[in-house]
Formats: C-alpha cells, structure tokens, sequence
C-alpha cells in the first residue's frame, strides 16, 4: 500500500527540517535537550488543545507554526487561544509572508510560548507581534527567504532579556486584557498600511507574478507527480 498524501507531506517537511539543522523526534521518544533545535512529531499540547504536527523547541522553548485560521476562529478555536493566553506564557507571535514554507497563498505564524503551573491569574502578560508579511514579498525559487531577512526580529526578540523589548514599526505590543477583550480573542492583528492595497502601482512587475504563477502550478504539479508515483507503486 503506498503512502497517503499527508504521508508524502510529512516525509518532506522531516528532510526540510534536518537539511536546517533540526533534531527530529516522534512524541514518545522526545528529548527537548537533545540539540539546540528539536522537533517534535505530534507533539500533545495537553488535554483540551489537541496536537501540533510538529512543535519545535529552541534551548528548551517552545514555538508552533500555526495556519491563520488558528489565530481567529471561534467555536473550539477561541476556546483554545483563551486557555492558551491563561495557562501559559505566550510572548512572541511571528507573522510570516507567504510564498516561504508552500505555495504563495499560504499564511502562516510562528507562536513561542512557554508551558507554565496551574495558576488563577494568566501567565501571558504581554503578546508582542512581529509583522513580517505585510509589505515583504518572498517566493520559494525566484526571492526566497535568506537568514539575514530574519535580523531585525532577531534583534526585537531579545532572547537574553525579553523584559527589554522596545516597540518599533514592525514590532508591538498587546497586554492580555486587550487580547481577550478582542473579538473571539482573536490574535489576527496586523496595524501596518498595505502599499499593495492602497496603490496598484506598488504591485509586482508583471513578468514577476507570471514566474510566480508558473511556479506555484509546477509546484502543485510536482506534488501531483509525487502522488501518482506512489500511487503506481502501491
């Protein structure tokens, strides 16, 4: 029996985590300390939140890529993100362009939190949300993203002391009152004016969203390629 599509997925997003250095783990064998960087398959976030496909640890922290859709919808969803900002530290959230991890539609977010004791009063104090999509263009061939397009949030972060943290214009701050009194304790917030959408002139040069285009279908192609490979096989 050949694999199943998310299968395939799983065995490419492995190899692209260990070509960047990253310690990869099945849940029942982790060990955080093992490197700098650990990623852990099916991670439990505990009961009542689910799982992550892969959670990632750096020196010990956490830090989940999550789809768009986790930072606003209701139902489970605000249930979650509400229990999340109370039983844990969540500090970071990192707003991606697209067109970096999959196809150019994709929106994701990197969310660095850390697991704390029960406690009555919230552990997050603050959210600090650094925009790094809005007005950044990057695509998997043509300007993918390098390390250096990272420094600047490398900088804001201040991994040795957060408590030094400064605003800036890509870079801000959200008190967890002001988060839970948002709608559905949506996290979806952005404050910076996208040029795309004020002016048209702004847009990418023709041919750059033709090369775009083309490279997200032959993307897909590949992945449909892969598919009926396995498909043969099986």
């Amino acid at each position: 029996m050949g694999s199943t599509p998310e299968e395939l997925a799983r065995q490419t997003i492995d190899h692209l985590l260990q070509q960047g250095g990253w310690i990869i783990q099945d849940r029942a064998d982790a060990n955080i300390d093992a490197g700098r960087g650990v990623a852990v398959r099916e991670f439990s976030l505990g009961h009542g939140y689910g799982e992550a496909d892969y959670l990632l640890f750096v020196d010990g922290r956490a830090a989940m890529v999550v789809p768009d859709n986790v930072l606003f919808e209701g139902g489970a969803g605000e249930t979650i993100r509400r229990r999340l900002l109370h039983d844990c530290d969540v500090h970071t959230l990192l707003r991606l362009p697209t067109g970096i991890f999959y196809a150019q539609g994709v929106k994701a977010n990197v969310l660095f939190f850390d697991r704390k004791v029960a406690s009555e009063k919230p552990w997050t104090k603050k959210l600090w949300i650094y925009d790094f999509r809005t007005n950044e263009h990057f695509t998997l061939k043509t300007n993918p993203l390098k390390r250096e397009d990272l420094d600047d949030f490398v900088k804001c972060y201040k991994a040795d002391n957060r408590h030094k943290r400064e605003e800036t214009e890509r870079f801000h701050a959200f008190t967890y009152d002001d988060l839970v009194k948002r709608d559905k304790a949506s996290l979806d917030i952005f404050w910076l004016k996208d040029e795309s959408l004020e002016d048209a002139a702004n847009l990418p040069a023709p041919d750059v969203i033709a090369a775009e285009i083309v490279e997200d279908l032959q993307a897909a192609l590949d992945e449909f390629a892969l598919i009926a490979e396995d498909l043969r096989k099986g």
